[in-house]
Protein backbone atom coordinates (compact mmCIF):
# COMPACT_ATOMS: atom_id res chain seq x y z
CA UNK A 1 0.00 0.00 0.00
CA UNK A 2 1.98 2.95 -1.63
CA UNK A 3 1.35 6.52 -2.96
CA UNK A 4 1.11 7.26 -6.39
CA UNK A 5 4.24 6.68 -8.95
CA UNK A 6 6.67 5.62 -5.75
CA UNK A 7 7.26 2.19 -7.77
CA UNK A 8 4.29 -0.21 -6.29
CA UNK A 9 3.26 -1.82 -9.52
CA UNK A 10 6.94 -2.27 -10.50
CA UNK A 11 7.60 -4.11 -6.98
CA UNK A 12 4.50 -6.66 -7.80
CA UNK A 13 5.96 -7.13 -11.24
CA UNK A 14 9.54 -8.13 -10.09
CA UNK A 15 7.94 -10.69 -7.49
CA UNK A 16 5.81 -12.03 -9.81
CA UNK A 17 8.81 -12.17 -12.32
CA UNK A 18 10.34 -14.27 -9.89
CA UNK A 19 7.63 -16.72 -8.90
CA UNK A 20 6.73 -17.59 -12.67
CA UNK A 21 10.62 -18.41 -13.77
CA UNK A 22 11.76 -19.95 -10.60
CA UNK A 23 14.49 -16.99 -10.75
CA UNK A 24 14.92 -15.96 -7.44
CA UNK A 25 17.90 -14.01 -5.81
CA UNK A 26 19.76 -14.55 -3.63
CA UNK A 27 18.84 -11.84 -0.84
CA UNK A 28 14.69 -12.76 -1.57
CA UNK A 29 13.13 -13.95 1.95
CA UNK A 30 9.54 -14.31 0.96
CA UNK A 31 7.93 -17.18 -0.27
CA UNK A 32 9.75 -19.50 -3.12
CA UNK A 33 7.70 -22.12 -5.02
CA UNK A 34 9.46 -25.75 -6.02
CA UNK A 35 8.09 -25.33 -9.25
CA UNK A 36 5.94 -24.03 -12.07
CA UNK A 37 2.97 -22.43 -11.04
CA UNK A 38 -0.62 -21.31 -12.60
CA UNK A 39 -1.29 -17.25 -11.97
CA UNK A 40 -3.99 -14.53 -12.15
CA UNK A 41 -3.09 -11.08 -12.38
CA UNK A 42 -6.14 -8.79 -11.98
CA UNK A 43 -6.46 -5.25 -13.37
CA UNK A 44 -9.21 -2.77 -13.43
CA UNK A 45 -9.83 -3.90 -17.08
CA UNK A 46 -8.49 -4.98 -20.18
CA UNK A 47 -7.36 -2.06 -21.19
CA UNK A 48 -5.29 -0.41 -18.18
CA UNK A 49 -3.67 -4.04 -18.01
CA UNK A 50 -2.44 -3.61 -21.51
CA UNK A 51 -1.15 0.10 -20.67
CA UNK A 52 0.23 -0.95 -17.26
CA UNK A 53 1.31 -4.40 -15.89
CA UNK A 54 1.73 -6.58 -19.59
CA UNK A 55 3.96 -3.31 -20.70
CA UNK A 56 5.92 -3.90 -17.47
CA UNK A 57 6.41 -7.71 -17.39
CA UNK A 58 6.64 -8.74 -21.51
CA UNK A 59 9.10 -8.85 -23.75
CA UNK A 60 9.61 -9.91 -27.38
CA UNK A 61 12.68 -9.10 -28.36
CA UNK A 62 13.92 -5.86 -31.03
CA UNK A 63 11.15 -7.59 -34.00
CA UNK A 64 7.82 -7.34 -30.62
CA UNK A 65 5.68 -5.50 -32.84
CA UNK A 66 3.51 -4.02 -29.74
CA UNK A 67 7.40 -2.46 -28.63
CA UNK A 68 6.83 -4.54 -25.26
CA UNK A 69 10.34 -4.02 -22.74
CA UNK A 70 8.84 -6.18 -19.91
CA UNK A 71 10.99 -7.99 -16.80
CA UNK A 72 10.04 -11.39 -18.13
CA UNK A 73 13.15 -13.02 -20.44
CA UNK A 74 12.39 -13.39 -23.82
CA UNK A 75 10.80 -17.38 -24.47
CA UNK A 76 7.17 -16.51 -22.91
CA UNK A 77 4.34 -17.35 -25.73
CA UNK A 78 0.69 -16.40 -25.54
CA UNK A 79 -1.57 -19.90 -24.83
CA UNK A 80 -4.70 -17.62 -26.11
CA UNK A 81 -5.81 -14.25 -26.82
CA UNK A 82 -5.84 -11.08 -29.39
CA UNK A 83 -2.92 -9.96 -31.34
CA UNK A 84 -3.24 -6.94 -29.32
CA UNK A 85 -2.30 -7.31 -25.48
CA UNK A 86 -3.00 -10.77 -24.01
CA UNK A 87 -4.96 -13.00 -22.10
CA UNK A 88 -3.14 -16.02 -21.33
CA UNK A 89 1.16 -16.22 -21.38
CA UNK A 90 3.19 -19.67 -20.57
CA UNK A 91 6.53 -18.76 -19.14
CA UNK A 92 9.52 -21.26 -18.84
CA UNK A 93 10.95 -22.23 -15.45
CA UNK A 94 14.43 -22.89 -14.12
CA UNK A 95 13.31 -26.23 -12.95
CA UNK A 96 11.91 -27.25 -15.82
CA UNK A 97 7.66 -26.77 -17.47
CA UNK A 98 5.91 -23.67 -17.97
CA UNK A 99 4.26 -21.57 -15.65
CA UNK A 100 1.11 -20.14 -16.99
CA UNK A 101 0.04 -16.17 -16.52
CA UNK A 102 -3.96 -14.94 -17.04
CA UNK A 103 -4.86 -11.34 -17.41
CA UNK A 104 -8.08 -11.00 -15.77
CA UNK A 105 -10.31 -7.66 -15.31
CA UNK A 106 -12.42 -6.74 -11.94
CA UNK A 107 -14.83 -5.27 -14.40
CA UNK A 108 -15.38 -8.95 -15.11
CA UNK A 109 -17.15 -9.19 -12.45
CA UNK A 110 -16.32 -11.83 -9.12
CA UNK A 111 -18.26 -14.72 -11.50
CA UNK A 112 -14.86 -14.60 -13.74
CA UNK A 113 -12.73 -15.00 -10.70
CA UNK A 114 -14.66 -18.38 -9.83
CA UNK A 115 -13.52 -22.54 -10.95
CA UNK A 116 -9.98 -22.34 -11.25
CA UNK A 117 -7.37 -23.51 -7.94
CA UNK A 118 -4.07 -21.28 -8.36
CA UNK A 119 -0.84 -21.08 -6.70
CA UNK A 120 -0.82 -17.20 -6.94
CA UNK A 121 -2.83 -14.00 -7.91
CA UNK A 122 -1.75 -10.63 -8.31
CA UNK A 123 -3.93 -7.77 -7.73
CA UNK A 124 -2.66 -4.20 -9.01
CA UNK A 125 -4.92 -1.31 -7.57
CA UNK A 126 -7.99 -2.07 -5.19
CA UNK A 127 -10.45 -4.60 -6.15
CA UNK A 128 -13.95 -5.10 -5.19
CA UNK A 129 -13.85 -6.88 -1.80
CA UNK A 130 -16.07 -9.68 -3.54
CA UNK A 131 -13.59 -10.29 -6.11
CA UNK A 132 -10.63 -10.03 -3.28
CA UNK A 133 -12.27 -12.96 -1.86
CA UNK A 134 -12.82 -14.90 -4.66
CA UNK A 135 -9.17 -14.61 -5.59
CA UNK A 136 -8.46 -15.39 -2.06
CA UNK A 137 -10.39 -18.76 -2.44
CA UNK A 138 -8.85 -19.93 -5.92
CA UNK A 139 -5.55 -20.71 -3.37
CA UNK A 140 -6.97 -22.57 -0.41
CA UNK A 141 -6.67 -25.57 -2.16
CA UNK A 142 -2.90 -25.19 -2.98
CA UNK A 143 -1.56 -22.82 -0.16
CA UNK A 144 -1.01 -20.51 -2.51
CA UNK A 145 0.11 -16.89 -2.50
CA UNK A 146 -2.65 -13.45 -2.83
CA UNK A 147 -0.63 -10.51 -2.82
CA UNK A 148 -2.20 -6.71 -3.87
CA UNK A 149 -0.39 -3.70 -4.96
CA UNK A 150 -2.51 -0.47 -4.59
CA UNK A 151 -2.77 3.34 -2.99
CA UNK A 152 -5.95 3.36 -1.04
CA UNK A 153 -7.97 5.85 -3.26
CA UNK A 154 -11.44 4.48 -2.16
CA UNK A 155 -10.60 4.83 1.67
CA UNK A 156 -10.91 2.44 4.45
CA UNK A 157 -12.65 -0.03 2.32
CA UNK A 158 -13.37 -3.58 3.78
CA UNK A 159 -10.07 -4.55 2.01
CA UNK A 160 -8.40 -1.95 3.52
CA UNK A 161 -9.40 -2.66 7.38
CA UNK A 162 -8.88 -6.03 6.73
CA UNK A 163 -4.71 -5.30 6.24
CA UNK A 164 -4.82 -2.64 9.08
CA UNK A 165 -7.41 -3.75 11.60
CA UNK A 166 -7.91 -7.59 10.88
CA UNK A 167 -4.15 -8.99 12.10
CA UNK A 168 -3.37 -12.61 11.07
CA UNK A 169 -0.35 -14.79 10.52
CA UNK A 170 -1.20 -15.74 7.20
CA UNK A 171 -1.39 -11.65 6.22
CA UNK A 172 1.32 -9.00 6.25
CA UNK A 173 0.89 -5.30 5.09
CA UNK A 174 4.29 -3.46 3.13
CA UNK A 175 3.54 0.65 3.26
CA UNK A 176 5.67 3.12 1.54
CA UNK A 177 5.75 6.84 1.20
CA UNK A 178 7.41 9.45 -0.83
CA UNK A 179 10.24 9.64 1.92
CA UNK A 180 10.70 6.19 0.88
CA UNK A 181 11.30 6.52 -2.70
CA UNK A 182 15.02 6.95 -3.38
CA UNK A 183 14.48 6.79 -6.87
CA UNK A 184 13.51 10.56 -6.58
CA UNK A 185 15.37 13.18 -5.85
CA UNK A 186 14.43 15.39 -2.89
CA UNK A 187 13.51 18.44 -5.97
CA UNK A 188 10.93 15.45 -7.51
CA UNK A 189 9.58 14.81 -4.08
CA UNK A 190 8.86 18.44 -2.95
CA UNK A 191 7.34 19.24 -6.84
CA UNK A 192 5.40 15.84 -6.45
CA UNK A 193 4.09 16.51 -3.04
CA UNK A 194 3.12 20.18 -4.09
CA UNK A 195 0.99 19.01 -7.31
CA UNK A 196 -1.24 17.11 -4.50
CA UNK A 197 -4.18 19.16 -3.08
CA UNK A 198 -3.68 19.03 0.62
CA UNK A 199 -6.30 17.06 1.23
CA UNK A 200 -5.34 14.40 -0.79
CA UNK A 201 -1.54 14.62 -0.14
CA UNK A 202 -1.79 11.86 2.96
CA UNK A 203 -3.32 9.20 0.24
CA UNK A 204 -1.43 10.04 -2.87
CA UNK A 205 2.17 10.66 -1.46
CA UNK A 206 2.30 7.99 1.19
CA UNK A 207 -0.57 5.85 0.75
CA UNK A 208 -2.66 6.60 3.97
CA UNK A 209 -6.05 6.12 3.64
CA UNK A 210 -8.67 8.50 4.48
CA UNK A 211 -10.91 7.95 6.92
CA UNK A 212 -14.43 6.79 6.73
CA UNK A 213 -15.88 6.52 3.38
CA UNK A 214 -15.00 9.56 1.50
CA UNK A 215 -14.23 13.30 2.27
CA UNK A 216 -17.09 15.41 2.52
CA UNK A 217 -14.72 18.67 3.06
CA UNK A 218 -11.50 19.60 1.54
CA UNK A 219 -9.29 19.94 4.53
CA UNK A 220 -6.00 18.30 5.06
CA UNK A 221 -6.46 15.94 8.60
CA UNK A 222 -3.59 17.94 10.00
CA UNK A 223 -5.44 21.20 10.45
CA UNK A 224 -8.66 19.92 12.29
CA UNK A 225 -6.72 17.18 14.61
CA UNK A 226 -4.87 17.88 17.87
CA UNK A 227 -3.18 16.03 20.15
CA UNK A 228 -5.14 14.15 23.03
CA UNK A 229 -5.33 16.28 26.13
CA UNK A 230 -7.66 16.06 29.46
CA UNK A 231 -10.89 17.61 28.78
CA UNK A 232 -11.62 20.25 31.36
CA UNK A 233 -14.51 19.42 33.79
CA UNK A 234 -16.36 22.22 33.14
CA UNK A 235 -16.79 22.05 29.63
CA UNK A 236 -19.71 20.65 28.17
CA UNK A 237 -20.21 17.81 26.31
CA UNK A 238 -22.51 15.91 24.39
CA UNK A 239 -23.35 12.63 22.33
CA UNK A 240 -25.10 12.48 19.52
CA UNK A 241 -26.85 9.00 18.30
CA UNK A 242 -28.32 8.21 14.52
CA UNK A 243 -30.33 4.56 14.79
CA UNK A 244 -30.18 2.16 12.46
CA UNK A 245 -29.97 -1.55 11.17
CA UNK A 246 -28.61 -2.28 7.96
CA UNK A 247 -27.59 1.51 7.55
CA UNK A 248 -25.39 1.90 10.55
CA UNK A 249 -26.07 3.37 14.09
CA UNK A 250 -23.77 5.95 14.21
CA UNK A 251 -22.64 7.92 17.59
CA UNK A 252 -20.08 10.81 18.69
CA UNK A 253 -19.01 12.60 21.45
CA UNK A 254 -18.44 16.48 21.17
CA UNK A 255 -17.07 18.65 24.22
CA UNK A 256 -17.15 22.55 23.80
CA UNK A 257 -14.76 25.02 24.59
CA UNK A 258 -16.80 27.77 25.35
CA UNK A 259 -14.29 30.21 25.60
CA UNK A 260 -13.21 29.84 22.06
CA UNK A 261 -16.05 28.33 20.77
CA UNK A 262 -14.42 25.16 19.47
CA UNK A 263 -16.28 21.84 19.09
CA UNK A 264 -14.00 18.74 19.80
CA UNK A 265 -15.34 15.41 18.72
CA UNK A 266 -14.11 13.11 21.34
CA UNK A 267 -15.16 9.84 20.14
CA UNK A 268 -17.24 8.07 17.56
CA UNK A 269 -18.68 4.97 17.01
CA UNK A 270 -20.70 2.98 14.14
CA UNK A 271 -21.96 -0.33 13.65
CA UNK A 272 -24.51 -2.14 11.67
CA UNK A 273 -26.85 -4.95 12.60
CA UNK A 274 -26.42 -4.72 16.46
CA UNK A 275 -29.55 -3.85 18.82
CA UNK A 276 -29.76 -0.92 21.35
CA UNK A 277 -28.57 -3.12 24.14
CA UNK A 278 -25.30 -3.87 22.17
CA UNK A 279 -24.64 -0.51 21.15
CA UNK A 280 -25.86 1.20 24.69
CA UNK A 281 -23.00 -1.20 26.22
CA UNK A 282 -20.23 0.65 24.40
CA UNK A 283 -21.69 3.74 24.91
CA UNK A 284 -22.44 3.62 28.33
CA UNK A 285 -18.24 2.95 28.58
CA UNK A 286 -18.22 6.77 27.32
CA UNK A 287 -20.03 7.82 30.64
CA UNK A 288 -23.61 7.82 32.22
CA UNK A 289 -23.25 11.30 33.24
CA UNK A 290 -23.48 12.06 29.13
CA UNK A 291 -26.97 13.69 27.51
CA UNK A 292 -27.77 12.11 24.27
CA UNK A 293 -29.97 13.61 21.37
CA UNK A 294 -30.97 11.71 18.40
CA UNK A 295 -32.74 13.10 15.22
CA UNK A 296 -36.26 12.96 16.55
CA UNK A 297 -37.70 14.43 12.85
CA UNK A 298 -35.05 12.29 11.05
CA UNK A 299 -38.14 9.46 12.28
CA UNK A 300 -40.67 11.45 11.51
CA UNK A 301 -42.01 9.02 9.43
CA UNK A 302 -42.29 6.19 11.85
CA UNK A 303 -42.23 8.32 15.29
CA UNK A 304 -43.63 5.32 17.56
CA UNK A 305 -40.78 3.13 16.70
CA UNK A 306 -38.51 6.42 17.17
CA UNK A 307 -39.86 6.37 20.55
CA UNK A 308 -39.89 3.13 21.09
CA UNK A 309 -35.77 3.01 20.14
CA UNK A 310 -35.65 5.93 22.62
CA UNK A 311 -36.89 4.20 25.48
CA UNK A 312 -34.94 1.23 24.90
CA UNK A 313 -31.81 3.29 24.99
CA UNK A 314 -33.23 5.03 28.11
CA UNK A 315 -33.80 1.29 29.47
CA UNK A 316 -30.17 0.74 29.39
CA UNK A 317 -29.32 3.69 31.64
CA UNK A 318 -28.50 6.04 28.70
CA UNK A 319 -30.33 10.24 29.32
CA UNK A 320 -31.95 10.63 25.78
CA UNK A 321 -33.70 13.70 24.59
CA UNK A 322 -34.70 14.29 21.04
CA UNK A 323 -32.64 16.65 18.92
CA UNK A 324 -35.22 19.51 19.21
CA UNK A 325 -33.85 20.56 22.54
CA UNK A 326 -32.56 23.73 22.71
CA UNK A 327 -29.49 24.89 25.79
CA UNK A 328 -30.81 28.43 25.94
CA UNK A 329 -28.47 31.25 27.98
CA UNK A 330 -30.91 34.23 27.96
CA UNK A 331 -29.61 35.46 24.45
CA UNK A 332 -30.73 33.63 21.36
CA UNK A 333 -34.67 35.36 21.40
CA UNK A 334 -36.70 32.67 23.24
CA UNK A 335 -40.16 32.44 23.04
CA UNK A 336 -42.69 32.53 25.84
CA UNK A 337 -45.98 30.19 25.01
CA UNK A 338 -48.05 26.99 26.67
CA UNK A 339 -46.13 24.21 26.99
CA UNK A 340 -47.47 21.23 24.70
CA UNK A 341 -46.59 18.73 27.17
CA UNK A 342 -48.74 19.77 30.35
CA UNK A 343 -50.41 22.47 28.92
CA UNK A 344 -49.61 24.84 31.72
CA UNK A 345 -48.19 28.43 31.34
CA UNK A 346 -45.20 30.02 32.70
CA UNK A 347 -44.06 26.03 33.44
CA UNK A 348 -40.05 25.26 32.73
CA UNK A 349 -41.23 23.76 29.50
CA UNK A 350 -42.35 27.36 27.77
CA UNK A 351 -38.93 29.19 28.40
CA UNK A 352 -37.96 27.74 25.13
CA UNK A 353 -37.48 27.66 21.20
CA UNK A 354 -37.26 25.42 18.61
CA UNK A 355 -34.01 25.56 16.31
CA UNK A 356 -34.52 26.28 12.95
CA UNK A 357 -33.00 23.66 10.99
CA UNK A 358 -33.61 20.17 11.57
CA UNK A 359 -31.14 17.61 13.86
CA UNK A 360 -29.32 20.73 14.83
CA UNK A 361 -28.43 21.43 18.99
CA UNK A 362 -27.38 24.50 19.95
CA UNK A 363 -24.83 23.61 22.84
CA UNK A 364 -25.15 26.57 25.30
CA UNK A 365 -25.61 24.85 28.49
CA UNK A 366 -28.07 26.76 31.29
CA UNK A 367 -28.95 23.66 34.16
CA UNK A 368 -31.70 23.56 35.92
CA UNK A 369 -34.49 24.36 33.89
CA UNK A 370 -37.26 22.41 31.51
CA UNK A 371 -37.34 22.92 27.97
CA UNK A 372 -39.67 22.00 25.11
CA UNK A 373 -39.35 19.40 22.71
CA UNK A 374 -42.26 19.02 20.40
CA UNK A 375 -44.99 17.91 22.42
CA UNK A 376 -42.46 16.38 25.01
CA UNK A 377 -42.30 18.20 28.46
CA UNK A 378 -38.94 17.39 29.16
CA UNK A 379 -36.92 17.01 32.73
CA UNK A 380 -33.90 20.07 33.28
CA UNK A 381 -30.66 18.91 31.44
CA UNK A 382 -27.79 18.68 33.82
CA UNK A 383 -24.15 19.87 32.74
CA UNK A 384 -21.50 17.25 33.31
Amino acid sequence: MAGNQLGKTWAGAMELAMHLTGCYPAWWQGHRFEGAVKAWLGSVSQEVSRATVQRLLLSHGDADPLNLRGVLPAGWQRASGAVVGADEVLVPHARGGQSSLAFKSYAQGRERWQGASLDLVWFDEEPGFDVYMEGLTRTNATGGVVFATFTPLLGRTALVERFLGQPHVDRALITMRLEDAQHLSAADKRRILSSYPAHEREVRANGVPVLGSGRVFDVAEDVITVAPFDIPAHWPRLGALDFGWDHPTAAVEVAWDRDRDIAYVLRCYRQRHATPHVHAAVLLGWGRGLVWVWPHDGLAHDKTSGVTLAQQYRAQGLTMHPDRVTFPDGSNGLEAGVCNGCKAAGCGCSAARRTGSRNTVSIIGNPGRSYRSGTTCLPPLATP
